[in-house]
């Protein structure tokens, strides 16, 4: 397998090569705990979750960093609104961020340090960085001289002068130039604060993630992640800081992944047009959310919309509703050994093939989207079995349709869904569609009832009309040997 990346440092895919073989150093930036996360973070949280599971899968040894950034001011800000302690704060946000990514099926990383547990790598990284000349204390505070890093710009493709247009000394900055950012903050009254050899104070956004990512990672590792958002000034930041440091190359391969829009424009919290993961998965399935995400290109913009999501969940049911059907039939007791039909043959012999043609679909810069469409047709494969196994039942069928199952249920780990039983699933879909119908069990009931009453009557009218009742309501009834079944309408 040959895998390709696209670069964001590069501007092109390249060939990848990680730096020791058979193992990948990967950290991703992750929230800053003052918040419940949108579903832009549930992008990023999604996208590079797949990314994992899909490397571990093709048989990588993947060391997993992704942090939480428990101090800065917004958390200080918010928790002073709140009138509690901003250790609190980030306590009750980063369980928020996990109670959201356990519902959405997000692994856990290996390590997720936090920014407050590295004070001391913090400070000496900042020794360093002062030692060498690339930083300055100045009344406590201590900066970066962004011009005394020639490269400072490379990741973003933003030169000096265009920076400096749009760059300016806050109020309370002590900083010499104006394109200089900070490394530490000198104490202010009533904020948290460490010692350090400048004064008491807190440590800046952009130098957590470069202490932390080398102490688990080393000076130079594989693959560095996280939102478009991020690219500057945070990660061109990072670069910065941490190539002045060591002399050495930081990150090898930066990976981006696209904004979440709505309406064509950007969602985030700053613009508050945001929508959180916990109000999406009130009405929609956690899985649902995470098809939608993966639906098109990871570093392509996303326009959320609750149609979208509609269509997340219609795939999601057909999906269900084919390995439940397949259970079913594979379940049977069925003794005749009917020659398979050359279509079922051929069905079966493209579901064989998905996971290579999934593998190279995410070999190719980790395209779910096509990956996605690959597994969409496996389960149409699926379905063309499974009609002709019930219009002539054949023993031969038990053992291809369980190979074909399995086949859909490994891909489907890649991207985290499927994770349940079929027939629970299906169970709750039924019971959120006679909700929304507005009809109860016993009307429901009554009206089959009604309807199997009709049909032995040769009333073939009201039988049709009653059908046709429930499936405006989104209720499909289907005939069986064994009665009449109804059903969420998929």
């Amino acid at each position: 397998m040959t895998l390709k990346i696209y670069n964001t440092l590069t501007r092109k895919k390249e060939t990848f090569k990680p730096l020791r073989e058979g193992k990948i150093g990967m950290y991703v930036c992750g929230i800053t705990a003052y918040d419940r996360c949108h579903i832009g973070h549930a992008r990023s949280a999604v996208v590079f979750d797949v990314i994992v599971r899909f490397l571990r899968k093709a048989g990588y040894d993947v060391t997993f960093v992704r942090n939480f950034t428990d101090i800065d001011d917004k958390i200080i800000n918010r928790a002073r609104e709140e009138g509690i302690g901003t250790e609190e704060l980030a306590e009750r946000e980063i369980a928020h961020f996990y109670e959201d990514m356990d519902a959405l099926g997000v692994k856990r990383a290996d390590i997720e340090p936090r920014a407050t547990e590295h004070i001391p790598e913090i400070v000496a990284l900042i020794e360093r960085l002062i030692e060498k000349g690339f930083a300055y204390e100045s009344q406590g505070d201590v900066y970066f001289s962004v011009r005394r890093f020639p490269d400072y710009g490379k990741l973003s493709g933003r030169d000096l002068e265009q920076l400096m247009a749009g760059a300016r000394i806050m109020p309370g900055e002590q900083k010499k130039d104006p394109l200089d950012f900070a490394l530490w903050k000198a104490a202010k009254p009533g904020e948290p604060s460490w010692e350090s050899p400048w004064g008491k104070g807190r440590p800046g956004w952009h130098i957590e993630c470069s202490a932390m990512s080398m102490k688990y990672l080393g000076e130079t590792f594989d693959i560095h992640g996280g939102g478009l958002d991020l690219a500057f000034p945070h990660h061109e930041n990072e670069i910065a800081q941490s190539e002045a440091a060591t002399g050495k190359q930081f990150v090898r391969y930066w990976v981006h992944n696209g904004f979440v829009t709505i309406k064509g424009e950007k969602m985030s919290k700053s613009l508050g047009n945001f929508i959180t993961i916990k109000d999406i998965l009130g009405t929609f399935h956690p899985e649902a959310l995470r098809l939608f995400l993966l639906s098109k290109h990871y570093r392509s913009p996303l326009d959320y919309s609750s149609e979208s999501l509609k269509e997340a969940t219609a795939a999601l049911d057909r999906c269900y509703n084919a390995l439940h059907e397949a259970a079913e039939i594979i379940s049977m007791p069925v003794k005749k050994q009917r020659p398979l039909p050359e279509h079922v043959k051929e069905s079966a012999a493209f579901i064989q093939t998905l996971d290579e043609k999934v593998t190279s679909s995410m070999s190719d810069d980790f395209n779910t989207a096509k990956a996605l469409g690959y597994l969409f047709d496996a389960v149409r494969n699926l379905n063309r079995i499974i009609e002709s196994a019930r219009k002539k039942p054949s023993a031969l069928y038990k053992d291809v349709l369980e190979g074909c199952v399995k086949i859909v249920m490994e891909v489907s780990e890649v991207f985290g869904i499927i994770r349940e039983q079929p027939e629970r699933y299906l169970q709750e879909r039924n019971l959120k569609a006679l909700e929304a119908s507005g009809l109860t069990m016993s009307e429901l009931e009554r009206l089959i009832e009604e309807r199997n009453q009709a049909r032995k009557e040769k009333d073939f009218k009201r039988a049709d009309e009653i059908r046709d009742e429930l499936s405006k309501k989104g209720i499909v009834l289907k005939d069986t040997p064994s009665g009449t079944k109804w059903s969420a309408e998929i």
